[in-house]
């Protein structure tokens, strides 16, 4: 990997290390808030083991389709998050993007909002795609801040898709367009 390509002020993107990280992600895991927040599936707490057979088993179907980066700190190479390329439409030049910074302590300091930095341009630069997109629920105000201040624009809401703690919460779906990314 480039490291200019991958490498920011605060954080690095890295091939993940099921080995050395399955127990800090499975600790993400049984933080029902923080997978609630960063999908609208089912919570599943998945034990380090699980953890190691669910990256085996993502780069085994690792196609042209799905590029998955870990997030970690260039102080202490400390995994903090993870953020991924999701179904790539190569003919249509668009992708998803998904990003979690794991450890609540984490959030705050500025690791998502340079990842997302780092793999926009990677998207639009590198593998020259013409759009990109994220969904969030829409009880997660803070992503869809986030992602707003990134740039990105509501383009579909999905009414009442989501249930969760006794409510139905629409998927809000974003996206962003190489022409209104700025670097």
């Amino acid at each position: 990997m480039n490291t200019q390509l991958f490498e920011g002020e605060l954080i690095r993107l890295t091939q993940p290390d099921p080995d050395r990280d399955a127990e800090i992600e499975s600790k993400w895991t049984h933080d029902v808030e923080y997978m609630r927040l960063l999908s609208a599936d089912p919570v599943r707490p998945l034990s380090p083991t699980l953890i190691k057979k669910k990256h085996e088993e993502a780069e085994k179907e690792k196609a042209a389709h799905r590029y998955y980066f870990a997030i970690r700190t260039r102080a202490d190479d400390r995994l903090v998050g993870f953020v991924r390329l999701d179904h790539i439409e190569w003919n249509n030049g668009a992708s998803q993007v998904t990003l979690g910074i794991g450890d609540p302590n984490d959030r705050g300091h500025g690791y998502g909002a340079e990842a997302l930095k780092l793999i926009l341009h990677y998207a639009f630069a590198e593998l020259n795609l013409h759009r990109v997109t994220a969904d969030t629920p829409a009880y997660n105000e803070r992503a869809l801040r986030f992602l707003e201040r990134a740039g990105f624009v509501v383009e579909v809401r999905r009414r009442q898709a989501v249930h969760r703690v006794g409510r139905r919460w629409d998927v809000i779906k974003l996206g962003l367009l190489r022409e209104e990314y700025k670097p």
